[in-house]
């Protein structure tokens, strides 16, 4: 493979909707760069980025996939991301390795969802942007719409830089505003072009955008400003100097137009990549952290230090592929770096260029470049590596909570064996999974950003390792207490020929606040018991403790005295009073009033604006109380405390509520009371689970 320097590098993550036609792009861009021999199809499931069977499956990206080709003597890296908001922070986190964004928007859609919240994660990464408007021959295909959606949903400053002609099954043309040269593209997909002249009754249309791109790119510069004011114009040269400054700026936003499924319109797309977006060695330096703590600013050049991110993490046939950025430096195969995050000197074998699932070996790579190493040991998604002299961190980026959880029970024996190494490697991939042992439950959970991360997770543990497990609704974690003071005696008393038991308490129950726990205070006066059975007294109510008399749930925020008993100088033992205090526990909880305790989180709901009324409403029938409401914009946000019972699924429902819309967090609060006809049906689901449990 031809080696590259950094100014010839371009790094762009191609983002947008789920279904907008992203990953058809990405194809038609190495088709054209010759990088593959035949454009890859979505559809027909030869696509270079769409490799994994869970996204030949569900025809979707699930999962980021990298690929590179050659334009015009530059190298562009392409990151196609997915656009399902249930992996989009994996979008989110491949755009930090990206110094540019190509925003896909469905003509027939328009801009939806996911297109919102990839544009507002290249507003905080600061990086410029391209609009393409693709499936122009799509029946309900109506660019003028989509131009409006752009500019009020996204920004004012999306220009078109091409004008379309024709629309849906009529759509072949576009015309360079600049130019003012027409282009016509064939529909078979081999992306032949050849030029025309423009259309008569198309002069005025072409003269206002002509004017309205010189405008805004005049504004970009005090000085083009000044001669634009002055001469009515701008020369050719001053234009596309100041075209390609504006977009850097991120102050002009150049939107073009095509059918990436058919290769139309992709290669005008293609010069303006090499030509105008900037190259790594062109951006402002990147500022980490030494371990201390103490920010430090590195120029991307291959004379600092290395110092790379690892964005992605696959699982590839030759083992682990770990993919990561070149901040700094250069690195050369058979050689070794160093990972901050866990304190680890990692050695490689070879470094290799990426292409989807395919590599191919490199001898080296300059600061600027995204490469790939195989069998790294202690090296996960998010990790920094670096030279160990100048160990520097790469920012955090923070991962959301995880949305929605399932229990995960094994199928067979042998699968619960090899199930923990299974998930390793998957949380090893992807940091938005969780897995996490329930201590009251015992549930083994494994969670999510929504149903399908976690359904699809299943998947690939199944396919790759043969691991099968079945997703089941977790448990809620639901306690017991009491509400009044009671007494009660517990005395255990046996007779087997030879030595008895015998084991005499006296129990007085009162409740505690909220979170106080379980306190045992001994009471005892004038030896009734004696001292050498005070501790197993204790004992017996701690093992006592996590089954309580109404269903069977922990029991809490209750102190126990122990204030009177008897015992036999011959048959009183450890054993005989830890069972007599048991007995009287269990009896005096029963006149203690005992009530159910359930888990309350609080949640955190952004939704749009003209979804909020529903989703109030929603949580009021949820058994929720809200706490607070703001809208800022378009969006709004409730703050609210809802009984986890009543969320254990809550993120399909608000996806289908806010059609995608909407997104929350959640966080453990406090407990509180069940009411008393809900108790009855957990008591009585509690008892049939038991019945089939004795069954089995």
């Amino acid at each position: 493979m031809k080696k590259y320097e950094a100014k010839d590098i371009r790094n762009l993550a191609v983002v947008g909707h789920k279904g907008s036609g992203k990953t058809s792009l990405s194809d038609a861009f190495l088709f054209n760069g010759k990088t593959t021999t035949r454009l890859g199809s979505v559809d027909n499931k030869t696509s270079t980025f769409d490799f994994e069977q869970e996204e030949m499956d569900r025809g979707m990206t699930i999962s980021t996939s990298l690929g590179y080709f050659e334009w015009n003597k530059h190298k562009v890296n392409v990151l196609d991301t997915p656009g399902d908001g249930n992996f989009i922070f994996d979008t989110r986190f491949s755009m930090s390795a990206a110094d540019a964004a190509i925003v896909v928007i469905s003509a027939p859609d328009g801009v939806e969802v996911q297109t919102e919240r990839v544009w507002d994660r290249a507003d905080e990464l600061g990086i410029p942007r391209v609009i393409f408007i693709n499936k122009m021959d799509r029946e309900r295909a109506d660019p003028e719409k989509v131009m409006a959606e752009i500019k009020e949903a996204l920004s004012n400053d999306a220009i078109p830089v091409q004008l379309p002609i024709g629309a849906e099954a009529g759509f072949e043309v576009v015309v360079d505003v600049l130019t003012s040269k027409a282009y016509v593209f064939k529909k078979d997909g081999s992306g032949s072009v050849s030029t025309t002249e423009v259309p008569a009754d198309l002069a005025d249309t072409l003269s206002q955008a002509k004017e309205a791109l010189m405008e805004k790119i005049a504004e970009s510069d005090d000085d083009l400003l000044e001669k634009y004011l002055e001469e009515g114009e701008l020369s050719e040269e001053d234009a596309a100097r100041g075209f390609a400054n504006a977009v850097r700026a991120g102050t002009l936003f150049p939107t073009f137009f095509g059918s990436a499924s058919h290769n139309i319109g992709c290669q005008p797309l293609m010069d303006f990549i090499a030509d105008s977006l900037p190259a790594p060695s062109e951006l402002p330096p990147i500022t980490g952290s030494s371990p201390e703590g103490e920010e430090t600013e590195r120029a991307r050049s291959d004379d600092e230090p290395f110092w790379g991110f690892v964005f992605k993490t696959n699982d590839a046939q030759g083992g682990t592929l770990s993919i990561f950025r070149i901040l700094s430096g250069k690195l050369s195969s058979d050689s070794s770096f160093y990972n901050v995050d866990t304190d680890f000197e990692e050695r490689f074998g070879s470094l290799l260029a990426i292409n989807g699932k395919k590599v191919e070996q490199i001898s080296s790579a300059c600061a600027g470049d995204i490469v790939g190493v195989l069998k790294l040991k202690k090296t996960s998604t998010g990790h920094t590596l670096c030279d160990k002299k100048s160990p520097l961190l790469f920012p955090r980026i923070e991962v959301p909570q995880a949305a929605i959880s399932y229990a995960v029970k094994p199928k067979s024996k042998g699968d619960e064996d090899k199930l923990g190494t299974c998930l390793n490697r998957l949380l090893s991939e992807d940091p938005t999974l969780r897995v996490s042992r329930h201590e009251d439950t015992k549930d083994f959970l494994l969670s999510g950003m929504g149903a399908p991360h976690v359904e699809i997770a299943v998947g690939k543990m199944k396919r790759r390792f043969g691991v099968d497990v079945v997703l089941e609704t977790p448990k809620v974690a639901y306690r017991e207490t009491i509400t009044k003071k009671s007494e009660a005696r517990g005395k255990h008393k046996r007779q087997t020929g030879g030595r008895g038991q015998y084991g005499d308490v006296w129990l007085e129950l009162s409740p505690l606040p909220r979170g106080e726990g379980f306190v045992f205070e001994n009471r005892i006066k004038g030896g009734v018991v004696p001292q050498q059975f005070i501790p197993a007294v204790e004992k017996g109510l701690n093992e006592t403790l996590p089954f309580g008399v109404l269903a069977g749930y922990p029991v809490v925020d209750l102190k126990v005295a122990l204030f009177d008993g008897s015992y036999h100088d011959v048959d009183s033992s450890e054993m005989a009073f830890k069972r007599a205090a048991s007995k009287g526990f269990k009896a005096a909880m029963e006149n203690a009033r005992p009530v159910m305790l359930e888990p309350v989180y609080e949640m955190e709901i952004v939704v749009p604006e003209d979804k909020m009324g529903d989703i109030i409403g929603d949580l009021n029938s949820r058994r929720g109380r809200v706490s607070g409401m703001d809208t800022k914009g378009k969006r709004s946000t409730i703050k609210a405390q809802v009984p986890l019972a009543e969320i254990l699924m809550y993120s399909p429902d608000l996806d289908s509520r806010t059609g995608g819309r909407g997104s929350f967090t959640q966080e453990f609060s406090h407990y509180q009371e069940v009411p008393n006809q809900l108790v009855v049906k957990i008591v009585a689901a509690n008892k049939t689970g038991d019945d089939e449990e004795g069954k089995d």
